[in-house]
């Protein structure tokens, strides 16, 4: 299916989830310690995310130790320090109110990570005001146990150069190479639905935002209003005003009767062989490509090959909503289409291949094609 994933739907499960777990846990005490912590949840992932959000609490408590007094700074005092963290993190003790947002984040967080990978990364990754710290950034995979080996082999890279911190596109850059050598694909999220389904029942294509949804029905009504003179109740009205229209809209038809010159000079303009494309094609290339064709011949450069100009962004989201998630998938898709030499024989692929699962009315799916116009633009 090609659905996209809903935040809102995770962070409400997610809610939902940790209030079960809290209602259990505190029913009969006042705090919760550390190593209680980490067998909390029947998910170690939201155990240890939970541990996380601790650590970040303390760092951002810490720099606040500052005093034009005392240096903080010495090599004993930071020894020290860092002695006193490891004092203080075995004697944790959290009230449910303090503890009850930090398992909420958490959870929505582990949710992220097992279900829609690549917008974690994407977070991740882009970090405060569009860049990555390498420090931090090694910190907060520390945390995480699933989805992991793409961030990991990133690290390496990152320390290997001895990149101290870099922009988030050049991130998103060495994640994109990174992803086409592991080969990634997601783990399966099976056993993850059982264990979250036995603290609180869920279905997890609820996740998602469902083809069928009023971004769907409202294209729909306002391209057939009549339908909703189909009620009896409402034809003796509604029917009415309609028959008072018609002169006023074949009015701007008449206006545009004189006009039949243009549309015969348009495909001169235009390459021929796209527009004889175009019933061929019944269902991916039709109104969607006319409609990108003044913006792509206008205002958007040919490009080389479609693997070339990828983003990262674009490589998570075409591979999330229009290839089920399949990295490889999407991959090989993008290597035959720059292999073709015409744009009739790429969209014939697409259509053979692909089209008929594709939402036509999604965002994803109209950027494709755009990239598709360039290349034989």
């Amino acid at each position: 299916m090609d659905e996209k994933i809903s935040l809102e739907a995770i962070a409400l499960y997610g809610d939902a989830y940790a209030e079960n777990v809290l209602k259990k846990f505190f029913a009969d005490r006042e705090k919760i310690t550390g190593q209680e912590i980490l067998t909390l949840c029947n998910v170690q992932q939201v155990n240890l995310f939970v541990v996380r959000e601790l650590f970040k609490v303390w760092k951002e408590e810490t720099k606040k130790l500052k005093s034009p007094y005392f240096d903080y700074e010495n090599a004993d005092v930071k020894e020290a320090l860092d002695n006193f963290i490891n004092v203080l993190s075995q004697h944790i003790a959290i009230h449910k109110t303090h503890f009850a947002p930090l398992l909420k984040k958490a959870t929505s967080q582990a949710l992220l990570v097992i279900f829609d990978p690549y917008d974690f990364y994407s977070m991740i990754i882009t970090g405060k005001n569009n860049k990555l710290e390498v420090e931090p950034f090694r910190e907060e995979i520390k945390y995480l146990k699933i989805n992991k080996a793409p961030l990991e082999r990133m690290l390496i890279k990152l320390e290997e150069k001895g990149v101290k911190e870099i922009s988030g596109n050049e991130a998103f850059s060495v994640l994109d190479i990174i992803l086409e050598e592991v080969n990634f694909t997601p783990e399966d999220v099976d056993d993850y639905i059982a264990k979250f389904s036995a603290v609180k029942p869920f279905d997890p294509s609820a996740f998602y935002v469902p083809k069928n949804s009023l971004d769907e029905i409202i294209p729909q009504t306002k391209s057939e209003p009549i339908i909703l003179v189909e009620s009896p109740k409402q034809e003796p009205v509604k029917v009415e005003p309609p028959k008072v229209e018609p002169p006023k809209v074949e009015a701007p038809k008449v206006v545009e009767q004189p006009r039949p010159e243009p549309p015969k000079q348009e495909p001169i303009k235009v390459n021929q062989p796209k527009a004889a494309n175009v019933p061929r094609q019944n269902h991916i290339v039709s109104e969607p490509v006319r409609e990108q064709k003044p913006t792509v011949v206008q205002n958007l450069a040919k490009i080389a090959r479609i693997k070339d100009s990828l983003t990262i962004n674009q490589k998570f989201m075409f591979t999330k909503v229009l290839f089920h998630g399949d990295f490889d998938l999407f991959s090989k898709a993008i290597d035959r289409l720059d292999q073709f030499d015409t744009i009739q024989a790429a969209m014939r692929y697409l259509e053979e291949e692909y089209a008929s699962t594709w939402d036509h009315d999604s965002e994803e799916f109209h950027e494709f094609m755009e990239l598709v116009e360039r290349r034989f633009a």
